[in-house]
């Protein structure tokens, strides 16, 4: 078992849940995802394995309790990165309205500038703050060019 499977299973254990091979399946998605999935994305992915989308949904929002993944709502729809290991903390996200694409922006000095904007309305408000959404809205380059065509 990975590394960061075995501290997941003594988290989920440690608060009280079983780490079921249900569970194992549903985090191995989302490891192995480069977007953002929603819960019907997700068992599509794992339905083969005998995992109802009733547990796909208990198992994410297990998940986003206890810390696991992150949920992000847009537009009524709820989509889930991880949020342990992530190499992305704190991000922004960009959907796009046209294809309905999340994608993370990736550009250090943005990062450099959010991370110490965080710290900045921490200090001055005497906040702690965990984590932030923030949430571009446009449209994303394909679909930009496909309006050019």
């Amino acid at each position: 078992m990975k590394k960061e499977f075995l501290s997941i299973k003594k988290l989920i254990e440690k608060n009280g849940y079983k780490f079921t091979i249900q569970k194992r399946i549903i985090l191995e998605e989302l490891f192995n995802a480069d977007i953002h999935l929603t819960a019907k994305e997700i068992y599509s992915k794992v339905k083969n394995n005998n995992i109802g989308l009733a547990t796909v949904y208990r198992t994410m929002n297990l998940f986003t309790t206890i810390g696991i993944i992150k949920e992000i709502h847009v537009d009524g729809i709820s989509y889930y990165e991880l949020k342990m290991y992530s190499k992305k903390p704190l991000h922004i996200h960009f959907k796009c309205y046209k294809c309905n694409s999340i994608i993370d922006v990736d550009n250090s000095s943005v990062e450099i500038k959010y991370l110490k904007l965080n710290r900045e309305i921490g200090e001055n408000e005497k906040l702690q703050i965990h984590d932030a959404n923030i949430m571009l809205i446009g449209l994303c380059d394909k679909c930009s060019e496909d309006k050019k065509l």
